[in-house]
């Protein structure tokens, strides 16, 4: 079960595609973050959505607003994917300890062994503002990380 929104969102510590470490409470204070979990790269949906935010990378990354991108894939597959796709965010790896992130807010599918495609939206003191979880086939719609983003 994802967590839920109002609830203080769980610190992770994961390398990003250039093996830099990345925490969310650097961001705590700073900049609201979209927190956006997806199975794996260089897989149809995933690749569709992150490159939809790539191309609305403005409205995601800016002095506000931090998007952070997580996979259970390993840095090294993320910074290809992230060459490959022109993604200039940073891509996270959940990939050891495997899913810890994914699992700690709730995204975490077990039997794939992968994250499900859940989004949250974190403000600057680190509470859950808004979330929405899809399943694997699902892309989310980017209209509403706007909305929720304008309320903050």
């Amino acid at each position: 079960m994802a967590i839920e929104v109002g609830t203080k969102a769980p610190d992770f510590e994961l390398k990003d595609n250039h093996g830099r470490t990345v925490r969310l409470s650097d961001f705590r204070g700073e900049k609201n973050v979209v927190l956006l979990f997806y199975p794996f790269a260089f897989t149809g949906v995933c690749t569709g959505e992150l490159c939809e935010l790539r191309d609305n990378l403005p409205t995601f990354v800016n002095d506000d607003v931090q998007l952070l991108a997580v996979s259970n894939d390993s840095i090294h597959t993320l910074r290809v994917f992230a060459e490959q796709e022109g993604l200039t965010y940073p891509l996270l790896s959940d990939f050891w300890k495997h899913g810890e992130a994914s699992r700690a807010y709730g995204v975490f599918d077990e039997d794939k062994g992968c994250a499900v495609r859940g989004t949250f939206i974190i403000d600057k003191e680190g509470v859950v503002r808004w979330t929405v979880v899809n399943a694997l086939p699902d892309a989310r719609d980017l209209g509403e990380y706007i909305k929720a983003l304008d309320t903050l």
